[in-house]
């Protein structure tokens, strides 16, 4: 990379909080060669004027412009909608039967899709007609508000759309699809930078639903980092964060819950009272709690240590023999885990998918049956309910590496590797500390050193410098 393009890279951090792959050289060295000649300046005073403390919003407006990817459409990830819909947004409407109100925020909006189909969503299930939906979008490109503004858009826009909500919400014009008027009054945008505060925009508890989806990824960590705060705090209790498939705070980001509905990984606000209640009185001797919860269990636990040690000499077939003698009634969920992952490495995936599924009802927060799920789903070929488990596994929990490692291979696969890049480098720094354990289950015969050298292996690939 050369040092302008360095310097260009690092001016644009530091002014909009974006973050760039070294694959991305080229493209930023056409775009400085193309705003430097705009603006009648060698390279060296563009970049000086561009890092320079005075302000130049329309050049920061055209770099918006060039840079940011506008890809969207109404509906996009409807999984997501029908949390909204029946899950989120009753659960407000309750909350705020007094206030007869609904604010919602659109963070990236881009040319609208997403801020009109939060406003659609509300129109379609708000109680009664004295109610007042508003929505926000927010994005740093001009050129998109523009757009947003206009509320005319393809058919290719509308492909995700049912048509009952296409045939009541749009109507033709000009070969284009025009929102409804009664739609279009509920939504505002606004041009707005995510590096920077402003007060008003994030006062404390004023937003029902915030989205801000596929935009952290392309964020500094730090600007990262502030705007997970800014959105937290300006959500109202009991209010709901929905983010991108990239994006991941954990399964224990401050001041959220973690929400599992619908197929999909949203955030609520945590309700004001963190406090647990008192406990009851027993209803029992403690000493019976104490022989439940350790006399059987030992056998079975001995069982799962056995197996977990032939698992790692990659003695499968042994393994299993192991964990499917003498089942106990109700085995751990850790013996049923590996129990899955021992019956998919038999090459028996429908019935390790079943393990999986069943944990997984039980406990929609267990990360490595998420993992293991989907790593039944890519053997069977299905590489997009692979894909949505392996994100969520690493949802649930942010310290995961494999799942992360799965991502990146994946991303690789597809030739995506500006996706690819960035899990790979998350996935070899979770490395140094996975536990032993994970490694065994689920690093397919490959020690923590071996999974090392093919993450770095594939960021070479990807052409990210380390």
């Amino acid at each position: 990379m050369s040092a302008d393009v360095e310097r260009f890279r690092a001016v644009l951090s530091a002014k909009l909080g974006w973050v760039f792959d070294p694959s991305d050289s080229p493209q930023l060295d056409q775009v400085l060669a193309k705003r430097a000649g705009a603006a009648r300046l060698d390279r060296a005073a563009y970049l000086a004027k561009l890092a320079g403390g005075g302000p130049w919003p329309a050049e920061m407006n055209a770099l918006a412009e060039e840079l940011t990817i506008n890809e969207t459409y109404f509906f996009r990830h409807g999984e997501q909608f029908r949390a909204l819909q029946e899950a989120a947004l009753p659960e407000r409407i309750q909350d705020r039967s007094s206030q007869r109100v609904l604010r919602m925020l659109s963070v990236g909006c881009s040319s609208g899709e997403e801020a009109y189909t939060l406003a659609i969503v509300a129109r379609e299930i708000q109680p009664g007609p004295d109610w007042i939906v508003s929505v926000l979008g927010l994005d740093a490109s001009p050129t998109v508000l523009k757009r947003a503004a206009a509320a005319r858009y393809s058919a290719w826009s509308l492909r995700e759309t049912p048509d009952t909500i296409r045939q009541r919400w749009f109507h033709p014009r000009d070969g284009l699809y025009e929102l409804d008027a009664a739609v279009r009054s509920t939504v505002q945008f606004r041009q707005y930078n995510v590096a920077s505060e402003d007060v008003s925009l994030w006062r404390a508890e004023q937003y029902d639903v915030i989205f801000c989806r596929n935009l952290l990824m392309y964020l500094t960590p730090e600007v990262q980092a502030e705007l997970v705060r800014r959105m937290t705090r300006s959500l109202a209790t009991g209010g709901y964060l929905f983010l991108g498939h990239t994006d991941s705070l954990g399964s224990r980001p401050d001041g959220l819950e973690p929400m599992h509905t619908h197929r999909t990984f949203y955030y609520r606000r945590s309700t004001v009272s963190t406090m647990p209640p008192p406990a009851p009185a027993p209803m029992a001797p403690p000493r019976v709690e104490k022989r439940a919860v350790t006399q059987e269990p030992a056998r079975h636990s001995d069982a799962y240590d056995r197996a977990l040690g032939l698992l790692r000499d990659e003695r499968f077939a042994e393994a299993l023999v192991v964990i499917e003698t003498d089942p106990p009634e109700r085995p751990e969920p850790r013996e049923r885990l590996l129990h899955g992952v021992l019956l998919a490495q038999a090459g028996r995936l429908r019935d390790a998918e079943t393990i999986c599924r069943r944990l997984l009802d039980t406990d929609g927060l267990y990360a490595d049956a998420h993992h293991q799920l989907a790593v039944c789903l890519e053997g069977a070929g299905d590489v997009t309910g692979a894909l949505e488990q392996y994100r969520l596994a690493a949802y649930v929990d942010q310290d995961f590496a494999m799942p992360r490692l799965r991502l990146g291979l994946l991303a690789r696969r597809r030739g995506e590797n500006r996706v690819a890049g960035p899990e790979l480098e998350r996935a070899l720094a979770l490395l140094r500390q996975e536990h032993e354990d994970r490694i065994a289950l689920f690093g397919g015969g490959f020690g923590r050193i071996a999974l090392t050298t093919l993450c770095r292996a594939e960021l070479d690939a990807c052409g990210v410098r380390r």
